[in-house]
């Protein structure tokens, strides 16, 4: 029998709920979707993986880090480059943060994937945005009764850098192994033979995370495992583009598309 892995990527309620502090259009459907799928491959699913974006007030990516001249916090969906800070049209609320944040900036634009974002405060430690939303927990639940655990891997409690993929923070710290290259993920998910992959959204957490799997598989064919749940999946609003950028480079390297019913069809027997 095949081993294969259902990878779920932040089905959190700040992103899967219409009420959540950062929700993403479809991302409720999406996973009343999955659960579905979880509950006819009850017996099929070796293993699920679930990552949960996890964060803290205080971090680079919400709006208390940084402050403008009279003081105000920048509001939720700006942008800030590092020549922002250098001119000084916004600077760091704690003066001794300022020259790290700049080197973070400056890196995270080297890396040339996206600008730096201000996000609403979401998936906050402990809140009930964190926790995975209700539908596919009850259904996760319910695979576990096969006396299996689900492999929660949590990401992004490090206030200095932005941790959209599971693999790795976009800025590595050198000094908290949580933000470099996850590689038993890597090699677990390499060593399946099929990986569904699931989750919000398909412009950011999932695209980099899928991203980052694929660069780190030392057989580069490896990337025909992967089946992407067209329909479990949906991107940040005014983010479509790169939603679109990363289906049509994977699509390219190897990929798999199709949708919820057509996994339940092909795997389910």
């Amino acid at each position: 029998m095949p081993k294969v892995h259902l990878l779920v990527i932040d089905p959190q309620n700040d992103f899967c709920r219409p009420d959540g502090a950062l929700s993403v259009p479809g991302a409720d459907a999406d996973m009343d979707r999955l659960a579905v799928l979880v509950r006819r491959l009850r017996d099929r699913l070796t293993d699920i993986h679930v990552t949960l974006d996890s964060h803290r007030t205080v971090d680079i990516s919400h709006p208390l880090w940084f402050r403008d001249s009279s003081g105000a916090s920048p509001a939720p969906f700006s942008s800030i480059s590092a020549e922002d800070l250098r001119a000084g049209r916004w600077t760091t609320t704690m003066p001794s943060a300022w020259e790290r944040t700049l080197a973070y900036l400056e890196a995270l634009e080297k890396g040339g994937r996206y600008p730096h974002t201000i996000w609403p405060e979401h998936c906050l430690i402990g809140s009930e945005g964190h926790a995975v939303v209700p539908p596919l927990f009850e259904a996760l639940q319910e695979w576990s009764q096969r006396f299996a655990m689900v492999d929660f891997v949590t990401k992004g409690s490090n206030p200095w850098t932005e941790h959209f993929s599971a693999v790795q923070a976009e800025v590595p710290d050198p000094d908290d192994p949580s933000t470099q290259v996850n590689l038993r993920m890597v090699s677990t998910l390499e060593d399946a033979d099929v990986v569904l992959l699931a989750g919000e959204a398909s412009s950011h957490c999932l695209a980099n995370t899928v991203r980052d799997i694929v660069a780190r598989f030392g057989d580069p064919s490896t990337v025909r495992k992967l089946h992407l749940l067209t329909d479990a999946t949906s991107p940040v609003p005014g983010f479509e583009s790169y939603a679109d950028d990363f289906l049509r480079d994977m699509v390219a390297l190897g990929m798999n598309t199709l949708d919820t019913a057509d996994a339940i069809r092909s795997f389910a027997a």
